[in-house]
C-alpha cells in the first residue's frame, strides 16, 4: 500500500514539475522584469492550436511588417497631409506590437517564425511587390499620400481576408481574438482611408 502511494505521489510531483517547466519555458523569450504588450503570449503556448493558427501568424507577420515599412516611408516624407501621417502613425503603433505578439506565439509553439521558403510573401493578398514599394518611396507630397492610401487599402483588405480565414479555421483562443481585432480595426481604417482619399 505504501509503495503504491509513494509511486503515485512521485508521479504527481513529476507531472507538476513538467507542467511548471512548460509554463516557464513558454515565457523564456521575455527578459526578466520586462512586461510586454504581448504578456498573454505565455498561456498561448499551453493551449491547443492548429495549422491554421500557425499559418495565420506566419503570414500576418510579414504582412504587418510591410504595413509598418509603408508607414515609415510616408512618415519620412515632407508635405504629407496631417490626417494621413496620423493614420500612418496609428497603423505602425498597432501593428508593430502585434508582430511581437505573433512571433512569441510561434516561438511558444516551437514553430518557425517564417513560412517555408517555397512561399513568396509578395504572393499574399494585398502585399506590395518591389516595384510598388519603390513607387511609394519615390512619390512626393499629396501624390505620395494618395498612393499610400490606395496601396494601404488593398493591403488592409488582404489582411482582413487572412484574418477571416483564421476566424473560420483557427483554434487557439488568443489567435482567434487577434484575428477578430484585425478585422474590426482594419475595416474601420479602410473606411477612414476611403474618406481621406475623397478629400485629396
Amino acid at each position: 500500500m505504501n509503495k503504491k502511494l509513494l509511486t503515485l505521489s512521485t508521479t504527481a510531483i513529476a507531472a507538476a514539475i513538467a507542467l511548471a517547466g512548460c509554463a516557464s519555458g513558454s515565457g523564456s523569450e521575455s527578459m526578466p522584469g520586462m512586461t510586454h504588450g504581448s504578456s498573454s503570449s505565455a498561456p498561448a503556448a499551453s493551449t491547443e492550436y492548429n495549422s491554421a493558427d500557425v499559418t495565420f501568424a506566419q503570414m500576418m507577420i510579414p504582412h504587418h511588417a510591410q504595413a509598418v515599412e509603408m508607414s515609415d516611408m510616408i512618415l519620412a516624407k515632407q508635405g504629407i497631409p496631417a490626417p494621413v501621417t496620423a493614420l500612418a502613425t496609428k497603423i505602425k503603433e498597432a501593428q508593430g506590437p502585434e508582430i511581437q505578439t505573433m512571433t512569441s506565439w510561434l516561438e511558444g509553439w516551437n514553430e518557425p517564425t517564417e513560412m517555408a521558403s517555397g512561399h513568396d510573401g509578395h504572393s499574399m493578398t494585398g502585399m506590395l511587390d518591389e516595384t510598388a514599394l519603390k513607387e511609394l518611396e519615390a512619390a512626393h507630397g499629396t501624390e505620395a499620400a494618395k498612393l499610400f492610401l490606395k496601396q494601404m487599402i488593398a493591403h488592409h483588405e488582404g489582411a482582413i481576408m487572412m484574418a477571416n480565414a483564421e476566424n473560420t479555421d483557427g483554434k487557439d483562443p488568443k489567435a482567434l481574438d487577434l484575428s477578430k481585432e484585425i478585422v474590426s480595426a482594419q475595416d474601420a481604417e479602410v473606411k477612414e482611408m476611403q474618406d481621406l482619399l475623397a478629400t485629396l
